[in-house]
């Protein structure tokens, strides 16, 4: 039996937004919040087995906003370029 499932586009991005929430809580001493994606661009979807490349990095902080820059990517290539701004502390 053959299955053509692939990951989620939604789950690619929420893997980078976890990955920056640990960076910038690290940093911080507090956990935050998703404040909004600024641009995702998809160039392809992962397929069940594939082994997962996510990166993040801090590009600006504006007091507790912080503005992401992320890539998902796998042996077939990049998957997910994504900008997005994180909140640290409550809403």
């Amino acid at each position: 039996m053959t299955s053509n499932a692939v990951f989620s586009q939604v789950l690619l991005i929420e893997c980078v937004a976890q990955l920056a929430g640990i960076i910038v809580a690290q940093t911080e001493g507090e956990g935050g919040f998703l404040a909004s994606i600024g641009h995702a661009d998809f160039s392809g979807t992962a397929e069940v087995g594939d082994i997962l490349t996510v990166t993040a990095g801090v590009a600006k902080s504006f007091g507790r906003l912080f503005l992401i820059d992320g890539t998902v990517a796998s042996a077939a290539g990049q998957l997910l370029t994504v900008q997005m701004t994180l909140g640290i502390g409550t809403l």
